[in-house]
Order: C-alpha cells, then sequence, then structure tokens
C-alpha cells in the first residue's frame, strides 16, 4: 500500500526541537529574530507572512515586519537591507521575491549578508550548499525534501536521485544535498527528450518533482515502488491545488508520495524557523 508522506508529523517533529533550541538561547539572554521585508500588498506574500508570523509566535521567535512602498527605489531599498545586517538584534532576514521589475533582484540578493539569509538567496549561501560548507543556509524548500526524507527513514546513500527541475530554489541545491548524502543523482529540465525523461525516470529511486506545470508528470515517466517528493503547488482551474505529479495516476505504482497540498509545503516555513535559531546561535 502507498504510503502518504504528510508534512505535519515532520514541521510536529521539526518544532519540537526548535523550540527546545529557542529556550536554551533565550536562557543565554539571546532572543532569536526574524526581520521580513516585504514591497506592496501582495496577497500571497501576505499569506505566507501571516502563516511566518502564527509559526514564530509558537516557537518564541520575534518577527520584526518590514513593509515598504513597492515603489522604492534600488538604492533606498539596499541601505534598508544593510541597516538590517547591521542590527545585531536581528539574527535572520527574509525578503520576499519577486521584487517589482524596476528593482535590480540580483543586487538585492547580494546586498544581504550570507550570515543572516535564513532563506538561501545569496550567492554565499548557495556556494555553502555547492562547498558542502558552513556559509549561509540552504534554500528552505530543498532543505525540506531532505528533512521528509530523513523523517521517514529514507536512506539516500546508494541511491539513484532524480531532480526534475534545475533552479537555483529547488531543483540545484536539491540535487547537491543528495550527492552529500551519497546518492547518485541526475537532473532534467525543459530540455531533457522525452526519451531520456522516461529512462531516468524509471531508473530512479526516490523522485524529486520541481518543474512548476500543474500535474506534468504522468505514471509512464516513473517506475515502480519509488519514492515521489512531489514540491510543485499549482493551482487547477476549478480553483483545488495540485502538485507537478499527477496523484491519482502516480500513487497506484508508488511505494510513498508527498500530498500537495499537506506535503513539502507545510515543512518549508518550519525549516526557515530552524535557520532562526540556528542563525542566533551562531551570531
Amino acid at each position: 500500500m502507498t504510503k502518504i508522506l504528510k508534512g505535519k508529523s515532520v514541521a510536529n517533529s521539526l518544532m519540537k526541537k526548535i523550540s527546545e533550541k529557542v529556550k536554551e538561547l533565550k536562557a543565554k539572554g539571546v532572543f532569536p529574530t526574524l526581520a521580513i521585508v516585504r514591497l506592496g500588498d501582495n496577497p500571497q506574500d501576505i499569506s505566507y507572512e501571516r502563516g511566518a508570523v502564527k509559526r514564530a509566535f509558537q516557537l518564541g521567535i520575534t518577527v520584526r515586519q518590514f513593509v515598504y512602498d513597492e515603489k522604492i527605489s534600488q538604492g533606498e531599498l539596499i541601505e534598508e537591507i544593510q541597516r538590517l545586517n547591521d542590527d545585531s538584534h536581528i539574527h535572520g532576514v527574509l525578503i520576499f521575491r519577486p521584487l517589482p521589475g524596476h528593482i535590480n533582484e540580483s543586487e538585492i540578493c547580494s546586498a544581504l549578508s550570507p550570515a543572516k539569509d535564513v532563506d538561501g538567496i545569496t550567492s554565499g549561501s548557495m556556494a555553502g550548499v555547492f562547498m558542502d560548507s558552513d556559509i549561509g543556509f540552504p534554500p528552505c524548500t530543498a532543505e525540506a525534501c531532505m528533512e521528509i526524507l530523513d523523517h521517514y527513514g529514507y536512506d539516500l546513500e546508494g541511491k539513484r536521485v532524480l531532480v526534475m527541475g534545475r533552479s537555483l530554489v529547488i531543483g540545484k541545491p536539491a540535487a547537491m544535498m543528495a550527492m552529500r548524502r551519497n546518492a547518485t543523482v541526475s537532473v532534467c529540465h525543459s530540455r531533457t527528450s522525452n526519451e531520456d525523461l522516461r529512462k531516468l525516470g524509471q531508473n530512479a529511486d526516490i523522485v524529486i518533482a520541481a518543474v512548476g506545470k500543474a500535474c506534468m508528470i504522468k505514471s509512464g515517466w516513473l517506475g515502480k515502488g519509488q519514492v515521489i517528493i512531489d514540491v510543485g503547488i499549482n493551482v487547477k482551474e476549478d480553483g483545488s491545488l495540485c502538485g507537478d505529479v499527477d496523484f491519482d495516476e502516480v500513487y497506484e505504482i508508488a511505494s510513498a508520495i508527498t500530498p500537495v497540498p499537506g506535503g513539502v509545503g507545510s515543512v518549508t516555513t518550519a525549516i526557515l524557523m530552524k535557520h532562526v535559531a540556528e542563525a542566533a546561535e551562531k551570531q
């Protein structure tokens, strides 16, 4: 019978550990604090922010919200980020993206100190992922994939892992983190031929799907008995949420699969808070 890898139990386990860490830090006079930087009033940003504030409150982590007019200039925003870098009472900074079109997103990411980059958006954090060093933090969603596999006892050593997608947010860091666990990793993308995609998909032990297209991955692309981590969050025409994997089709052949919603996404915010606590400990 196919196992549903729900994110709630993973997040709850993480929350318990984070809560203990926060208590230890507070006993030493360190109060973990997250700064949230938002431009304008994007409903999706506000929804995520509300969830992050709620989770932080549950853990005893302080959140300071910095909301700016979406017409703020590039220079002004960089000055604000530098101010957050210099504030010793702020340990982590989350910047909502994408930023407005007149803002050079790359420059904004570069302005943030990797030590406070709890969402893994700086080149310093990415270097840490690729060099297997302690610089910055990995992107939260990529780490959430690994946390789910670890929580449910899937050892990646010697396993064939297929990562579908090559973004810097999920695909590339997830591939590097899987290799760190001694997996043999393949990465496919929009230029991978259907023939190669099926060949790689059917021979993999674990598949991490992060292509950003609703129900794109069908059972014919995959093999039997695989563990499927579906990172996608897409909206169907009827307004319901779905992943990148056709759940109804793949459920019949997979040994385990994450649901959407209730899978990877529900772990991501917990990872963000874990990074804030770790940043406070390091700083």
